[in-house]
């Protein structure tokens, strides 16, 4: 673990508050559906009624003609370009801006409207004539692969989007030597992210100069501008994207282009700036949601517990379009293994189109559905070889050094001691339980960013611009996002340690790609540790320019280090002689002759295997309370140990764990999407059920922080990896309690019921 390298620091690892939260609790803030410019237009929509349909004709002539309406475009309107996340492999980018030929989902765009008024546009909308011709539809992926399926996409037989096979060890050799071996299959549901700000962008275009600026509610500005670009076939240098504050993404604002592009194109045709704003139907309909799976695992395990052998078989619903759902496949079969050591180990994935809205990257992408189908199992896999589940977990742990062939590697990791903390806290904080009481454990670990260049970048993962200002004053330029889990205020932090000031002398520009370097955005916990490093890279190098000058005037000899720290650059073994920073920053800046102290940084990853530079691990507890009765479940206490390396912001930390528990309970107990024939049936917050304040259990977090060599101050992955245990945790409660089994997440009173009936009915054919 490395932790004679963990420091104390002046910022790092201090509880601080958000460095944009006054501006966000008095309405100061600005978030891009507050926007207007001068002359704005708003726009709308025309979607699809059906899944799958052939486009006959469009008439708008109605619509156009309609008071107010300034411009109506269909897919002939566009100029053909298609877009997607998956850049690496062309084929993959599968996204219109208009349905052109046909159809493929629900809530597809067929055209668009600009208006002085929303009310206008709305009308207009309305009066839009689209003949279709319905074709067939599939919605379930196994129907999907089927010879006489409907084909969504005619490039793509078989509806075969992305498939992924991993393979090391010798798997039927494992199976072979195994002494237990079970196999069970699972079917998780599809949710939404369900953002509190719905998507919604403005453009606006400059005819004299044909650059276009885009404000967007995105998690990653340089995303949307490389997909602008491909589907308005733009230089990326002519697009502008700015985004402002966030109401959250949660995975659902990667791209964010039906509004985006659409936006785009209004304002081209009309020369004014145009504003599209989702509704919540539309949010809920017609975005982007976490992917359904069908899974089948076997696993192999000798009768003390270790495990031998695992084999993976899943098949995903991928919906109309890629989106980051080809990624989600791939760490579905990487972090399933996550985090034991499994010797021998077969992965094969399918996505498969279908005709309903897309499934991508929603938070804890790639863990959290097979988190649950692997955790439940080991669960009971534990139960029946009469081993400790805790002790199953702590004998299978990875370590640090650890490596998974060709895949990842640990380079740091605490989870062995979070599981010995995990024993002796449990059994202090819950000593006893009641007769309808249980605890469940899961173990988890996931990535710091993601090693793999999908998105087909030639710039540096993540970029920071670092200048330094007469009065003391420090600019920080960086395209990284904050999406609400709370990277400005990191940011500051590590900018502020590294050059040895205070927050209050940071200066923050962030969001725009015309001002600053490239940075991916904010998924897969990657903000902290590639932001981070570029951080303190740039200041690092701003640092050094001011230790060289005050070196000379402390006297050229000296040979002892200098270090800057508390707003002085002093000898490291003699601190009484120094000079402030303020006066060194003004003599370094004349002596620059007037120019400003600079420094740009950069971060790309290197490292062993093909996931990620570090990973955070952790295991956690529920206790929950079974109404054997009525199948009633209730989270009653959470518990939480989690190596996160060096912590930046312990507040920051504790805050994102709870976010990211309270979105792992309503996966357990609430949050689904059904759908009929690939209408979404419960599209507003009314039906679509998630957790109040009052539903939240109590929450204990303690953190076992170890140094992570590939991170800023030995940080990496904090919180997000929390998400992923939750249900499973939770399962497993209900299970030691109960017996009851789950093949899915959801608990609702009757699938409760039924497992408890199932569960006596099975032990009482024993």
């Amino acid at each position: 673990m490395a932790k004679e390298k963990l420091k104390e620091y002046a910022i790092i690892g201090k509880p601080t508050p958000n460095v944009d939260g006054p501006a966000k609790v008095t309405g100061e803030a600005q978030y891009t559906i507050d926007m207007t410019l001068p002359n704005m237009l708003y726009g709308k929509l025309a979607r699809s009624p059906y899944p799958h349909a052939k486009i006959i004709s469009i008439d708008t002539s109605a619509a156009e003609a309609l008071p107010g309406v300034k411009a109506v475009i269909t897919g002939k309107d566009t100029p053909g370009g298609k877009y997607g996340l998956w850049r690496r492999f062309r084929e993959l980018s599968d996204q219109e801006c208009l349905a052109t030929d046909k159809v493929r989902f629900i809530g597809d765009p067929v055209a668009a409207v600009a208006a002085v008024t929303e009310e206008i546009a709305i009308q207009a909308v309305e009066l839009i004539e689209v003949e279709y011709e319905p074709l067939p539809a599939v919605f379930d992926p196994d129907d999907a692969i089927e010879d006489d399926a409907p084909m969504v996409h005619e490039d793509f037989p078989s509806n075969i989007n992305a498939t992924r096979h991993i393979e090391w060890g010798d798997v039927d050799k494992g199976f072979a030597e195994a002494d237990y071996v079970r196999e069970d299959d699972y079917v998780t549901q599809p949710i939404h992210p369900a953002a509190l700000e719905v998507h919604n962008s403005l453009a606006s275009y400059d005819k004299g100069t044909g650059r276009l600026t885009v404000w967007s509610s995105t998690q990653s500005p340089y995303f949307l501008q490389l997909g602008l670009s491909d589907a308005l076939k733009m230089r990326e240098g002519d697009i502008r994207v700015i985004k402002p504050h966030v109401g959250s993404g949660f995975g659902g604002k990667n791209s964010t282009m039906p509004d985006s592009v659409n936006a785009a194109l209004l304002s081209i045709k009309t020369g004014r700036p145009v504003k599209i704003v989702y509704n919540r139907d539309e949010e809920f309909q017609t975005t982007e949601h976490r992917t359904a799976q069908h899974m089948r695992i076997k696993l192999g395990l000798k009768k003390d517990g270790q495990i031998v052998a695992m084999e993976v078989k899943t098949i995903v619903n991928g919906g109309a379009f890629t989106g980051l759902g080809a990624t989600d496949l791939y760490l579905t079969g990487t972090f399933i293994t996550m985090p034991y050591k499994i010797p021998n180990y077969r992965y094969d994935g399918v996505r498969t189109y279908t005709n309903t809205v897309w499934g991508t990257s929603i938070r804890g992408f790639g863990s959290v559905p097979g988190k649950f189908c692997a955790e439940t199992q080991l669960e009971r896999a534990a139960k029946d070889l009469g081993v400790d589940p805790l002790q199953i977990r702590k004998m299978n742990a990875v370590y640090p050094g650890y490596e998974a062939p060709g895949q990842y590697t640990f380079e740091s990791c605490g989870l062995l001691p979070c599981i010995e903390k995990m024993e002796t806290r449990v059994k202090e904080k819950w000593p006893k339980l009641e007769e309808d009481e249980g605890i469940g454990f899961a173990a988890f670990a996931y990535m710091s960013g993601g090693i793999f260049n999908w998105i087909d970048t030639p710039y540096a993962f993540s970029s920071a611009h670092v200048k330094v200002n007469i009065d003391g004053m420090v600019d920080l330029y960086t395209q990284a996002s904050d999406i609400g889990q709370g990277h400005n205020t990191v940011a500051a932090m590590i900018c502020a340690e590294e050059l040895g000031v205070g927050i209050e002398d940071i200066r923050l520009h962030l969001g725009d790609t015309a001002h600053t370097y490239t940075d991916l955005g904010a998924w897969g916990s990657r903000e902290v540790l590639m932001n981070g490093n570029a951080i303190k890279d740039a200041a690092a190098q701003v640092k050094n320019k001011l230790i060289e000058v005050a070196r000379l005037k402390l006297g050229e000899n000296i040979a002892y280090d200098l270090v800057s720290k508390n707003k002085r650059v002093y000898l490291e073994l003699r601190p009484e002689r120094g000079i402030s920073y303020y006066d060194l920053v003004q003599d370094a800046i004349r002596a620059n002759d007037g120019v400003p102290i600079t420094g740009v940084g950069h971060y790309t990853p290197h490292n062993k295997g093909m996931i990620s530079p570090a990973y955070g691990t952790g295991i956690m507890a529920v206790k929950a309370k079974t109404d054997k009765e009525t199948g009633a479940v209730v989270c009653q206490d959470i518990l939480v140990v989690h190596d996160c390396g060096q912590v930046i912001n312990p507040l920051g930390v504790r805050g994102q764990v709870e976010g990211s528990i309270h979105m792992g309970l309503g996966y357990a107990l609430c949050e689904e999407m059904p759908m009929d024939e690939g209408n979404v049936l419960n599209p507003s917050f009314v039906d679509y059920k998630i957790l109040r304040t009052r539903d939240m259990p109590e929450i204990e977090f303690i953190e076992v922080p170890t140094y992570e060599p590939n991170g800023p101050f030995g940080a990496k992955e904090a919180a997000e990896a929390t998400i992923a245990p939750t249900a499973p945790a939770l399962a497993n409660a209900v299970f030691q309690n109960t017996g009851a089994e789950f093949v899915a997440p959801v608990l609702k009173p009757e699938t409760v019921l039924k497992a408890i009936r199932a569960a006596a009915a099975k032990k009482q054919g024993k």
